[in-house]
């Protein structure tokens, strides 16, 4: 480009250290920490809303897309203010403290204490906590999204023209702190999620998981700011976006003017424009709009792919964790994603892509794409073949129009029951190991010298202990929980069956002091060895339990219970609700199919729609990729409210079918696309309006000139997009 080497001051430099601006130190860092923030905030997103706000599944699922969604869309905002107005650096300094303040109003939002007045650790007013957390999350989108297109490009700014070398391995840097901050917070915001934390009462600490990646926002604030000395800043000097839009909306405008059969017709509807604007230009526009067409389909993917941090992080909430070594939370196993794509781009660039070559496979980047939505719709289905089996283990929980219940039998002798058409028989001391379903009163007949009428609430789960009583016996019911435990914790209660009060606890959790002949609280324990200490005066006893993932019991201190060296071999567990016994690698399967599908799609979906779009209109083309990540999760909150599917398999296989429909879809369109040269477009229309193109030299003649006086050129970001996304590796 004639303008090339004339784009940058060069009384304006940075001081370099081994052949690069110092400069990008600062960009690189600020990067690796907003990310860190970004998706630490996110990995627990969609818990926090299922645990701490009480939102059902499908809420939580649709709230979480929504705010993706409108990550995706203010980019386009971004890019136009910093073209158009502020410029890449007061963008972005902006942006982040709105940015920053978002995520602190979230972690603050987060606190159960400033709302728990009666201090049972649960918040008394979930409203306040819902606007905080919907302002701070409004705040992070608006922030996130509107230096989304700045932070790169800026970093490109700071070097000369002649160091295109050093720009590329800046942009490889660059993106490793973007994978790097991913990963990282990934791993380690589940982990504080997961511990405990309060004034008053010790709950899961989400306050902590949010108010980490907000100190990381401020860090990230600080440290670019501190570089602003240091920096290339180049002046806004208007945006192509902008004049776009302006073009294909006078072509529309005009064409509905001239829309009577007088007018003849024109070779394309962007024609329409030649009025008023050069057909250079509506060339190149239609270039740009040939590849958005291509992009009318992509959408589906994103909403099959955005999915790993809400219903497959939900899904793992009932899978069995334990690797051995290492407790996997839910949260983290969306680190499987990223940990592929480092492994997984040099294996497809380097092996997978020069295998088909040297085969004469014509792999071109329209089948890749297609290829990468088979594997996004192949991990659906493989993520409903995992829910399938996890929905065997699950308990069966009674349903609206009948009751569960349970006996507990607490006499020293076997008693025979009669429930209605049921007949069992228990044994001193213990229960049925099945719930029964009713759903009508019925008749309960003990050892045929008792009976009672009996009614249950329909939905609810219930336990009946038989307590011996004058003249025959006592029935005692309570109420059981109607659902597996939640974020894998064990729901354990105690039935004190002894002669006086007992107090239980583990560890720092209370179950408070329970009296003769009644059943504490559910306490959630967490999976390991449990050491309860049951504890009468100064008389203890330790009674110790190996706990799993999401498990309820149920445990019986009997009438015989007594203080001593063997007291614990009296206590009789009780199984409410098994735990989860399907392990969570069986998900690494899918993980693997989507990250297969996000490689061959997504780097080389950019790659293609740069290759086909004039060089100064790629920020046009990335905006557009951006929203159909948008739009993408814009369709999971529809189907997530919109689908009335009973089971969650069946909702992933609508989605899969969705995805392989759509693949069709694509596959025609990408048959019929004839690839095109750009540059031999412009060229040719170079050669036809020589007066364009004299035109065209005397506006970069003056530009050069506007240079020489002091004015600083802001290098074209054109060429930085280039570059940077084809050395993209995550989305």
């Amino acid at each position: 480009m004639a303008a090339k080497d004339k784009g940058k001051n060069p009384e304006k430099k940075s001081a370099t250290a081994c052949g690069f601006p110092i400069s990008i130190f600062f960009i690189v860092v600020n990067e690796f920490c907003e990310r860190f923030s970004y998706y630490g905030m996110r990995a627990v997103l969609v818990l926090y809303f299922k645990y701490f706000l009480r939102w059902d599944d499908d809420l939580a699922t649709t709230i979480y897309h929504t705010f993706v969604a409108l990550c995706y869309l203010t980019p386009i905002m971004g890019a136009i203010v910093a073209d158009s107005w502020l410029g890449k650096f007061k963008t972005i300094v902006y942006l982040s403290i709105v940015y920053t303040v978002g995520q602190v109003v979230l972690a603050v939002s987060a606190i159960h204490d400033i709302t728990d007045t009666n201090k049972d650790g649960t918040p008394d007013n979930l409203t306040l906590h819902v606007v905080l957390s919907m302002l701070g999350l409004a705040l992070i989108a608006l922030g996130t999204g509107g230096i989304k297109p700045c932070v790169s490009a800026f970093g490109g700014d700071q070097f000369q023209d002649h160091q295109e070398k050093q720009r590329g391995t800046f942009f490889s840097i660059f993106y490793l702190s973007i994978n790097a901050g991913s990963l990282l917070s990934t791993v380690i915001t589940p982990i504080l999620r997961a511990q405990e934390c309060g004034i008053y009462s010790k709950q899961k600490c989400y306050s902590l998981a949010f108010g980490v990646p907000a100190g990381l926002m401020v860090v990230s604030l600080i440290v670019f700011i501190v570089g602003s000395g240091m920096y290339i800043k180049t002046p806004p000097q208007g945006n192509i976006m902008v004049k776009v839009f302006s073009c294909i909306g006078f072509a529309i405008k005009n064409r509905f003017r001239h829309r009577t059969n007088e007018f003849p017709k024109r070779t394309h509807w962007m024609d329409w424009a030649e009025e008023k604007y050069d057909k250079l230009l509506i060339a190149q526009v239609k270039m740009v709009l040939k590849v958005l067409f291509l992009y009318i389909p992509l959408p589906m993917f994103w909403a099959l792919f955005d999915q790993q941090g809400s219903r497959w992080t939900l899904q793992a909430t009932n899978m069995d964790g334990n690797f051995g070594i290492l407790t996997i939370q839910p949260d983290q196993m969306q680190t499987v994603n990223p940990i592929l794509i480092l492994v997984l781009v040099p294996i497809v660039d380097s092996l997978i892509y020069p295998m088909f070559a040297k085969c004469k496979i014509n792999f071109t980047p329209l089948r890749r794409m297609t290829v990468g939505m088979f594997f996004a719709a192949l991990a659906f289905i493989a993520a409903a073949l995992v829910q399938i089996q996890i929905d065997r283990t699950l308990p069966k929980f009674p349903s609206s129009i009948e009751g569960q219940l349970k006996f507990i039998n607490m006499e020293n002798r076997a008693l025979d029951l009669v429930a209605g058409t049921n007949k069992l028989t228990l044994d001193a001391v213990t229960a049925n190991p099945d719930y029964l379903s009713f759903d009508k009163p019925f008749e309960l007949i003990v050892d045929g010298v008792f009976n009672d009428s009996i009614t249950l609430t329909p939905g609810s789960r219930n336990t009946m202990v038989i307590v011996p009583d004058t003249p025959h016996f006592k029935l005692i019911p309570f109420t059981d929980i109607d659902a597996k435990p939640e974020q894998g914790a064990n729901a354990i209660r105690f039935f004190n069956g002894w002669s006086s009060g007992l107090n239980v606890t583990i560890g720092n959790l209370d179950f408070g002091d329970v009296s003769g002949n009644n059943m504490s609280v559910y306490v959630a324990v967490p999976k390991g060895s449990a050491q309860f200490k049951i504890q009468s005066a100064a008389e203890e006893c330790v009674y110790t339990q190996e706990l799993g993932f999401g498990s309820s019991f149920t445990l019986i201190i009997p009438p015989t219970f007594a203080f001593g060296s063997n007291c614990e071999q009296s206590i009789r567990p009780v199984l409410d609700i098994e735990q989860n016994n399907f392990h969570m690698a069986w998900q690494i399967p899918q993980y693997f199919l989507i990250t297969i599908g996000e490689v061959v799609f997504s780097v080389t979906g950019l790659e293609f729609s740069y290759s086909q779009a004039p060089s100064n209109m790629k920020s046009v083309l990335q905006a557009g990729w951006l929203f159909t990540v948008a739009v993408g999760n814009i369709i999971v909150l529809i189907v997530a409210e919109a689908a009335t599917l009973p089971d969650q398999w069946a909702e992933y296989i609508l989605f899969a079918s969705l995805l392989l429909v759509v693949c069709v879809i694509f596959a025609i369109m990408a048959y019929f696309y004839t690839y095109i040269d750009p540059a031999k477009i412009e060229a040719e229309f170079a050669r036809i309006d020589p007066e364009q193109e004299e035109k065209r030299r005397n506006i970069e003649m003056a530009r050069k000139n506007s240079t020489e006086k002091g004015i600083e050129e802001r290098r074209s970001s054109d060429s930085s997009d280039d570059n940077k996304e084809k050395k993209q590796t995550r989305i």
